[in-house]
């Protein structure tokens, strides 16, 4: 991922990812194509996938908590009026991995709910999302938990379900405006330089900060302040 391949892209699709997946690099890079008017379409695991990366978990809606075993439920379509729901019925039975969810963005447009009641071991009570859209710094995300079975993907509803997300995601398709990316590209590694100014004489230092002069104080977590004289 850098920003002259993601460039070429209406949208980024997450597919069943999980874990960690970008490096530093390639999460700024992310940043700033969405920044700059790009979009998302996140698949089921897309919620178990970079935890340690807050603005991802903002962008992607929520994070994953836990699954019960597989089985039938009922889904609650709540807004038809998006690309990804207009053609579903009121209440979609299917059977697939349900996800309970930690972390929300307060900011997304629910479009559809699952019952609780229908299956077991919901853990969110009458409120539990699944799937959802929403306008994120400067770009467009969708998400559907829907699509751990291989059935999904030869289920005519799904597929239109994620063809819908992944349009709402591509939007008018226009020409990204990297003017508008706030997030800088970390510099590379060989930028640096290491100096190595004391050996083994730190007890859980907490926080450092750098002085004009480049003298250098450190907090350490018991309480003492050290200083390193740059001239000395």
């Amino acid at each position: 991922f850098t920003e002259d391949n993601l460039k070429k892209y209406a949208a980024l699709i997450f597919l069943n990812t999980t874990g960690k997946i970008l490096g530093n690099n390639e999460e700024a890079a992310s940043e700033r194509y969405i920044q700059g008017g790009g979009g998302f379409a996140g698949i089921h695991s897309a919620t178990d996938t970079e935890y340690d990366w807050i603005w991802y978990a903002k962008l992607v809606g929520a994070n994953f908590e836990s699954h019960p075993k597989q089985q039938n439920a009922k889904i609650n379509v709540v807004d038809k009026s998006h690309a990804s729901t207009k053609h579903l019925p009121d209440v979609w039975e299917r059977f697939d991995e349900w996800y309970n969810f930690k972390n929300f963005n307060k900011d997304l447009h629910v479009l559809a709910k699952i019952d609780e009641k229908s299956y077991e071991d919901g853990r969110m009570g009458d409120d539990h999302p699944m799937a959802w859209y929403h306008d994120y710094d400067g770009g467009r995300s969708s998400y559907t938990e829907f699509g751990h079975t291989d059935e999904s993907y030869v289920d005519s509803n799904y597929l239109k379900h994620i063809l819908g997300g992944i349009q709402y995601a591509i939007g008018e398709n226009e020409e990204l405006d990297y003017s508008k990316a706030k997030t800088q590209i970390p510099p590379d590694e060989d930028r640096f330089v290491k100096t190595n100014l004391v050996q083994g004489e730190f007890f859980e230092p907490t926080e450092m900060t750098i002085l004009p002069n480049f003298d250098i104080i450190v907090v350490q977590r018991r309480g003492e302040i050290l200083l390193y004289k740059n001239e000395t």
